[in-house]
Protein backbone atom coordinates (compact mmCIF):
# COMPACT_ATOMS: atom_id res chain seq x y z
CA UNK A 1 0.00 0.00 0.00
CA UNK A 2 2.83 2.30 0.65
CA UNK A 3 4.31 1.77 -2.82
CA UNK A 4 0.61 2.51 -4.52
CA UNK A 5 0.82 5.73 -2.23
CA UNK A 6 4.52 6.80 -2.90
CA UNK A 7 3.71 6.27 -6.90
CA UNK A 8 0.91 8.36 -6.55
CA UNK A 9 3.35 10.62 -4.50
CA UNK A 10 5.70 11.21 -7.84
CA UNK A 11 2.76 11.05 -9.75
CA UNK A 12 1.16 14.06 -8.24
CA UNK A 13 5.31 15.48 -7.91
CA UNK A 14 5.41 15.34 -11.83
CA UNK A 15 1.61 16.70 -12.75
CA UNK A 16 2.34 20.03 -10.73
CA UNK A 17 6.47 20.28 -12.30
CA UNK A 18 4.70 19.90 -15.80
CA UNK A 19 1.56 22.07 -14.85
CA UNK A 20 4.59 24.64 -13.96
CA UNK A 21 6.65 24.00 -17.31
CA UNK A 22 3.66 24.48 -19.58
CA UNK A 23 2.74 27.97 -17.45
CA UNK A 24 6.26 28.72 -18.09
CA UNK A 25 6.24 27.65 -21.51
CA UNK A 26 3.36 29.79 -21.90
CA UNK A 27 4.73 33.25 -20.82
CA UNK A 28 7.58 32.58 -22.87
CA UNK A 29 5.30 32.17 -26.03
CA UNK A 30 3.39 34.76 -25.07
CA UNK A 31 6.22 37.27 -24.61
CA UNK A 32 7.65 36.11 -27.93
CA UNK A 33 4.68 37.00 -29.86
CA UNK A 34 3.98 40.29 -28.00
CA UNK A 35 7.60 40.60 -29.28
CA UNK A 36 7.24 39.72 -32.98
CA UNK A 37 3.91 42.27 -33.14
CA UNK A 38 5.77 44.77 -31.69
CA UNK A 39 8.39 44.27 -33.96
CA UNK A 40 5.55 44.09 -36.98
CA UNK A 41 4.08 47.02 -35.76
CA UNK A 42 7.25 49.36 -35.90
CA UNK A 43 8.29 48.07 -39.40
CA UNK A 44 4.64 49.16 -40.39
CA UNK A 45 4.93 52.61 -39.01
CA UNK A 46 2.10 52.10 -36.18
CA UNK A 47 1.60 54.36 -34.00
CA UNK A 48 1.09 53.56 -29.93
CA UNK A 49 -2.09 54.14 -28.60
CA UNK A 50 -0.50 57.37 -25.97
CA UNK A 51 1.16 58.54 -29.10
CA UNK A 52 -2.62 58.39 -30.68
CA UNK A 53 -3.75 60.14 -27.70
CA UNK A 54 -1.19 62.80 -27.35
CA UNK A 55 -1.44 63.63 -31.19
CA UNK A 56 -5.42 64.20 -30.60
CA UNK A 57 -4.84 66.06 -27.36
CA UNK A 58 -3.18 68.66 -29.22
CA UNK A 59 -4.86 68.27 -32.51
CA UNK A 60 -8.19 69.37 -30.49
CA UNK A 61 -6.30 72.51 -28.35
CA UNK A 62 -5.17 73.25 -32.20
CA UNK A 63 -8.89 73.55 -33.06
CA UNK A 64 -10.13 75.52 -30.37
CA UNK A 65 -7.11 78.03 -30.79
CA UNK A 66 -8.11 77.97 -34.94
CA UNK A 67 -11.68 79.41 -34.02
CA UNK A 68 -10.57 81.42 -31.19
CA UNK A 69 -8.37 82.86 -34.25
CA UNK A 70 -11.43 83.06 -36.63
CA UNK A 71 -13.62 84.77 -34.26
CA UNK A 72 -10.96 87.38 -33.70
CA UNK A 73 -10.10 87.65 -37.38
CA UNK A 74 -13.92 88.31 -37.86
CA UNK A 75 -14.38 90.84 -35.37
CA UNK A 76 -11.32 92.69 -36.33
CA UNK A 77 -12.60 92.72 -39.77
CA UNK A 78 -16.40 93.58 -38.87
CA UNK A 79 -16.90 97.80 -38.90
CA UNK A 80 -17.31 99.38 -36.20
CA UNK A 81 -20.46 101.05 -35.35
CA UNK A 82 -18.37 103.62 -33.26
CA UNK A 83 -16.18 104.47 -36.85
CA UNK A 84 -17.50 107.47 -38.80
CA UNK A 85 -18.40 107.06 -41.81
CA UNK A 86 -15.18 108.42 -44.40
CA UNK A 87 -16.34 111.11 -45.78
CA UNK A 88 -14.72 112.48 -49.48
CA UNK A 89 -11.33 114.09 -49.18
CA UNK A 90 -11.01 117.90 -49.53
CA UNK A 91 -9.40 119.03 -52.67
CA UNK A 92 -6.30 120.57 -52.61
CA UNK A 93 -5.56 124.09 -53.28
CA UNK A 94 -4.30 123.25 -56.96
CA UNK A 95 -7.06 120.38 -57.82
CA UNK A 96 -9.69 123.29 -57.47
CA UNK A 97 -7.07 125.51 -59.45
CA UNK A 98 -7.10 122.81 -62.19
CA UNK A 99 -10.94 122.55 -61.78
CA UNK A 100 -11.68 126.42 -62.23
CA UNK A 101 -9.71 126.60 -65.27
CA UNK A 102 -11.47 123.47 -67.01
CA UNK A 103 -14.44 125.29 -66.24
CA UNK A 104 -13.33 128.03 -67.75
CA UNK A 105 -12.49 126.67 -71.20
CA UNK A 106 -15.41 124.36 -71.46
CA UNK A 107 -17.37 127.88 -70.94
CA UNK A 108 -15.67 129.49 -73.76
CA UNK A 109 -15.90 126.75 -75.74
CA UNK A 110 -19.59 126.41 -75.34
CA UNK A 111 -20.33 130.46 -75.62
CA UNK A 112 -18.09 129.97 -79.43
CA UNK A 113 -20.63 127.99 -80.78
Amino acid sequence: MESRNRFLDDLAKIASSTASTIAGMKDEAENLIKQRVEALMNDMNLVTREEFEVMNAMLSKARLEQEKLIKRIEALEKPSSKQKAKRPRKKSAAAKKSLRKKAAVAKKSTSKK
